[in-house]
């Protein structure tokens, strides 16, 4: 860590750059590791036949600021080492280790240097995460969104009253009290700025080059795919028609996450007729046999939610990726969510949705402790959605049972995902592409890719942190007879948050 000023970062890229030219193809593509366990750490350290490397590549950068950005770098001379785990319970450290010991530190890997930022002002506060999304009830209260970081002063909270902090947050610089029940405690290097990244060029990387994996460039130096993996395995995605894929993804943003469960409310007339209050609510709803009143249990996709669906097919759409079959749960977002990808990949006529009562969310979660009404195919039919009419769903919606325990609930997915599999298994490649919830990424990759279901609590906490059109991909390895999580083919799409706006306050009352 060291400082330097605004004006002089560019001088730093062209530092980091140089160094890395000079120290091209002088990194090993794997290093000597050596495990080491203790109460409170476990990780590998560097043996000293490789560490002397990074050390001489730190000696050159330190020299190279010094000179070019004037920036006095402290290059890292002390031993080097890899943490896996550290300040654990004593108890945890027999099976730590156990975990450690199936870690094979000979893998071959990439070489990296990157070069990060963070606000100095706010070294020394805590960094929170914003679980939930909070609107202000008075004015010196601070409007944080799910996904939101917030800097904590540690030496600001004596007098603030119990259950709230005061923070800033790092999105929009705004001051103000939150509840802590909304937050929790986040990594401090998540709000850091990644300003530039370098590959080094290892011996095995230009060996196992060939014509068919063309260099790509990275912020203009040459970087092999191929080579692309982190020591966990997970590899971008290079040609989604080559081998069979799962993509899972959660469907759009709702209209209740953006006006709340009172939604409906606000845009009903005295006699019942839906109207627009605000631009981000759909200009329409299907229409459907039963009350209007049912959209409240099974609300629809917000405009922005989609425009976000439509964004992703297109991207979907430039990556080339051949989406084969779409499944669907029976919730109006995600049928919704899977029309607009379709849109955007431009299949909208050629591919059909399945809808699969199976892959509706876990029961308990539902508020209303019953089952919604979804709309009737036919239903969904008449107001022009892509339904795959002929398609029966490997469980049916009746099956669907209110607040359903855990076990219940994961169960049914894999069970479901596996019967997806297997339906779809006649053309062999092509991706299958489900459209559900935000607790279907877990409950759906991890039996597929052979991992055991989370601890419940833990499995909450991942759900919470999945945002709207969250996706995770698993690509079929056929010689194995298995699946791997690998990249998705589409980046996230992260957006900020636009707050309802008055005209009135402010400009012309006070």
């Amino acid at each position: 860590l060291f400082q330097c000023e605004d004006q002089k970062v560019e001088l730093l890229y062209d530092t980091l750059k140089r160094v890395c030219d000079s120290f091209s193809q002088h990194f090993p593509p794997s290093i000597s590791l050596s495990l080491h366990s203790s109460t409170s750490y476990l990780g590998f350290f560097i043996s000293d036949s490789h560490e002397h490397i990074l050390k001489e590549f730190a000696l050159a950068f330190s020299s190279e600021a010094s000179a070019l950005a004037d920036c006095h770098v402290k290059p890292c001379l002390k031993q080097l080492h890899l943490t896996l785990a550290h300040k654990f319970y004593p108890h945890h450290q027999k099976t730590l280790e156990q975990l450690a010991k199936y870690i094979n530190p000979r893998e071959t890997c990439q070489w990296v240097a990157a070069l990060y930022s963070r606000d100095m002002r706010f070294v020394h506060y805590q960094t929170l995460r914003a679980l939930f999304q909070y609107k202000p009830q008075n004015i010196d209260e601070l409007m944080i969104n799910t996904g939101d970081f917030i800097y904590v002063d540690p030496t600001q909270q004596s007098n603030v009253s119990e259950g709230w902090v005061i923070g800033i947050s790092h999105r929009t610089g705004c001051r103000g009290f939150l509840p802590e029940n909304y937050t929790e405690r986040a990594n401090e290097s998540d709000t850091w700025v990644k300003h530039r990244e370098y590959v080094l060029a290892t011996a095995s990387r230009i060996v196992t080059q060939t014509e068919n994996e063309p260099n790509v460039k990275l912020n203009g130096e040459g970087h092999n795919p191929s080579m692309s993996r982190s020591i966990t395995n997970v590899r971008s995605l290079q040609n989604a028609t080559l081998r069979r894929g799962v993509l899972v993804m959660r469907h759009g943003e709702r209209v209740d996450q953006v006006f709340g469960k009172s939604w409906l409310q606000q845009c009903l007339t005295a006699d019942g007729k839906y109207y627009r209050a605000d631009l981000n609510f759909p200009s329409t709803l299907p229409k459907r046999k039963d009350s209007v009143k049912q959209f409240e249990y099974d609300p629809p996709l917000s405009c922005c939610g989609i425009f976000q669906s439509r964004l992703i097919g297109e991207a979907l759409l430039d990556q080339e990726v051949t989406v084969s079959y779409v499944y669907s749960s029976p919730a109006l977002r995600c049928v919704q969510t899977a029309q607009h990808v379709l849109q955007g990949l431009k299949l909208d006529q050629k591919v059909k949705i399945r809808v699969e009562p199976g892959l509706f969310e876990w029961t308990k979660w539902e508020a209303s402790k019953v089952i919604p009404n979804f709309m009737t195919v036919t239903e969904l039919v008449e107001a022009s959605y892509k339904i795959d009419t002929s398609y029966r769903g490997n469980f049916p919606l009746a099956s669907l049972v209110p607040s359903e325990s855990y076990e219940e609930y994961v169960n049914r997915s894999s069970v479901v995902i596996k019967q997806i599999i297997t339906a779809c298994s006649s053309k062999g490649e092509g991706v299958i592409l489900i459209v559900a919830h935000g607790s279907s990424l877990a409950s759906f990759s991890r039996p597929l890719i052979g991992l055991p279901a989370r601890d419940s609590s833990d499995f909450a906490q991942v759900v919470r942190r999945i945002p709207s059109l969250g996706m995770c991909f698993c690509e079929e390895l056929k010689e194995e007879n298995k699946w791997q999580m690998v990249n998705p083919p589409v980046k996230t799409l992260t957006h900020g948050a636009n707050a309802a706006f008055n005209w009135r306050n402010g400009i012309v009352e006070d």
